[in-house]
């Protein structure tokens, strides 16, 4: 019923677009989330920030929206278990109506409820099958199976050490509290995989010489 939503409010814009920064948010949990798609056979996981203080235990910052990482074929699906919420797919600074185009363009689609509030934004990765691809160097890959790790109450959540790497694009003081309270708990194993990627999408970021460090 959700995505009977009236749509007209997203193209006011002069490309059809709504200017994204004028969304309202009232993100789901985590827990929310699990609760409506933990019974289900999709291939799902929190991500971002939200990742970080699974991974850590606790909640060490404010978040101020909720992203899930979802494989790009199974976005049909994931919309039809969640259908409380309108899609929008983002991009360019701007929501769209979850048309083919725009789904071919961008890959972020957030979840807005009756009220209009956004509860949720799912990324819509590409995969070989049971392998995820990186977005921004499709070389980068990794089974599901590492990818995915689970809180002791069922959370999935994406493996620190990727969500690091996509936080390291900007670098902004929420990326960085993210990695000084993430990075006491990484092992080598993980830290390596890290800088490697790092230096193959990023290379010379700052964040490499302070995983050499920070341990």
């Amino acid at each position: 019923m959700g995505r009977m939503a009236d749509r007209t409010a997203d193209q006011d814009g002069p490309d059809g677009g709504r200017p994204a920064h004028d969304a309202v948010w009232d993100p789901w949990s985590p827990e929310d989330v699990l609760a409506r798609l933990g019974g289900t056979a999709l291939t799902w996981c929190v991500t971002a920030g939200w990742a970080i203080d699974l991974f850590v235990g606790r909640r060490t910052r404010e978040h101020h929206d909720l992203e899930i990482c979802v494989p790009r074929t199974q976005w049909p699906a994931v919309r039809d278990s969640l259908p409380e919420l309108d899609f929008l797919a983002v991009g360019d600074g701007r929501l769209w109506p979850a048309d083919a185009p725009a789904l071919e363009r961008f890959f972020q689609t957030w979840g807005r409820d009756l009220r209009g509030a956004f509860r949720l934004d799912v990324f819509r990765d590409p995969h070989d099958g049971d392998t995820w691809i990186c977005r921004r160097d499709p070389t980068i890959r990794r089974p599901y199976a590492t990818l995915i790790e689970t809180t002791p109450s069922g959370v999935p959540f994406m493996a620190p050490e990727v969500t690091l790497l996509f936080k390291a694009k900007h670098d902004r003081d929420k990326d960085r509290h993210d990695l000084r309270v993430a990075l006491p708990l990484l092992d080598a194993g993980r830290v390596e995989w890290l800088r490697a990627a790092l230096a193959r999408v990023h290379p010379g970021h700052p964040w490499s010489a302070f995983l050499d460090g920070g341990r």
